[in-house]
């Protein structure tokens, strides 16, 4: 085994499932047509809700059939625990299968002693899992008295015993990585985390130093998340700046629901509400190679780091600029080397503007010229899903040698210089892709094309 310092770290497969569809392929089309996944919110009634449009995984069913190629054991595992899985887990799993499946690690013509449990491990990363209003409407209708009034006396005799026996398997934020663990017999280093918006990116991190260190040669790493949920969206819509239905709430007519999500531009009006989840495989470059895996980039740089005041405000602005100084200092990436910025541009005004100023203060000058691009355009804020959907979006650019636009960029905000990219812009061969929470918890990668 060589010294941790010589153990680099490569992607060597993609999993996806989001707005835009349920393959690398799909994304990449959705995002160089100009297409938006933000359509009529059909998930939950919302007729009381001042929002009736989201960016839903509507390709998403949950059936088997979704979790990509699956040999018959693997198959029936997941059906089966299927039933003890929220939506933001189904979506985990079908995103692991599917990168498991396309980095060819348990492929027919694999060779053997290629993959060794003990050495394969999972981090995944979500946002706070919640139970729907639905899981307790039989236990609740136990508790309610004669009156109608809901008797609190009665919850732990009559209601509770009405919940199913393993609800609560279905909303531990824990569960996605021993899904994915058991499912493939992963017996090396797992971890989890919940940071919000920021998961993906920290999770990304955590598995590549687990592989530099010596301790595995190949990790799951993942994120998911959903903001289009019952009490996710309720949550939203009372702590952060979503862009709403005009119709809904001045009476005016309707606006396009597609050009919603507009970082950056002047006439932003707040984040659009998604779900997804995406996975990659990381592996030690040695081992990728030894088996002829194909090696869709680097993982270079990263880092994580936390800026705010009591009561939980965040720095959004002070936070990335320390994590996107960091990574790139840690990928020994100067700003006249970068190639794009993946910004994390959740088309609120003020994070797009704190935003804009950390890339100004880390890339200097720099800054109005490196092309920034930003798949939240296309399908808004998957939550902790957002992350690394949009660092795959970012490698399928550099794959394709081009960029895609920056999706209802139409007028420049003053307030926020930075150079949208545009269609036909080079990609370029390194990026830096960034994700910051309202709490002011942010994550940074650089990842870079890996040389012939």
């Amino acid at each position: 085994m060589s010294a941790a310092r010589d153990r680099r770290v490569v992607i060597t497969g993609l999993g996806v499932v989001c707005p835009l569809g349920l393959t690398p392929e799909d994304l990449w089309a959705g995002l160089v047509e100009g297409r938006s996944g933000v359509g009529p919110l059909e998930s939950f009634p919302c007729a009381g809700l001042p929002l009736h449009h989201a960016a839903e995984a509507r390709g998403f069913t949950g059936d088997i059939d979704n979790f990509g190629p699956l040999d018959g054991e693997r198959k029936k595992a997941i059906r089966k625990g299927l039933k003890v899985m929220c939506r933001e887990s189904q979506m985990a799993v079908a995103a692991a299968q599917r990168a498991i499946h396309d980095s060819g690690l348990f492929a027919a013509d694999a060779k053997v002693g290629s993959v060794q449990p003990e050495r394969f491990g999972c981090v995944f990363g979500s946002d706070y899992m919640l139970t729907l209003p639905e899981d307790f409407t039989a236990s609740v209708a136990k508790c309610r008295g004669s009156d109608g009034a809901f008797k609190f006396d009665r919850w732990a005799s009559e209601g509770m015993p009405q919940l199913t026996p393993l609800w609560l398997l279905k909303y531990l934020p824990n569960m996605p990585a021993s899904h994915i663990a058991i499912y493939n017999d992963l017996r090396g280093p797992s971890n989890s985390l919940t940071l919000r918006e920021a998961s993906g990116h920290l999770a990304l991190g955590e598995a590549a130093v687990t592989i530099q260190r010596g301790a595995a040669d190949i990790m799951v790493v993942g994120a998911t998340g959903t903001r289009v949920h019952p009490m996710k969206t309720v949550h939203a819509l009372q702590s952060e700046q979503v862009a709403l239905d005009d119709a809904a709430t001045t009476g005016s007519g309707q606006t396009d629901p597609t050009t919603w999500s507009r970082p950056f531009d002047k006439s932003r009006k707040g984040m659009v509400l998604g779900e997804g989840a995406a996975v990659f495989i990381l592996e030690e470059l040695e081992h990728a190679r030894a088996r002829g895996a194909t090696i869709h980039g680097e993982i270079v740089g990263h880092a994580a780091r936390n800026a705010g005041l009591a009561g939980g405000i965040g720095l959004k602005q002070k936070a990335l600029t320390l994590a996107m100084r960091r990574a790139l200092y840690m990928a020994n990436v100067t700003a006249s080397e970068l190639s794009h910025i993946h910004a994390h541009a959740a088309s609120t005004v003020v994070g797009d503007r704190e935003e804009a100023g950390a890339i100004h203060e880390v890339l200097g000058p720099a800054a109005a010229t490196i092309p920034t691009v930003a798949a939240k355009s296309h399908f808004g804020n998957l939550g902790a899903g957002s992350g690394l959907v949009e660092c795959m979006a970012s490698i399928l650019a550099m794959r394709h040698g081009e960029l895609f636009p920056l999706l209802n960029f139409e007028e420049p905000d003053p307030d926020c210089r930075i150079r949208a990219a545009r269609r036909g812009d080079p990609s370029g061969t390194v990026f830096i892709s960034s994700a910051v929470t309202p709490q002011g918890q942010a994550g940074s990668v650089v990842i870079r094309a890996l040389a012939p």
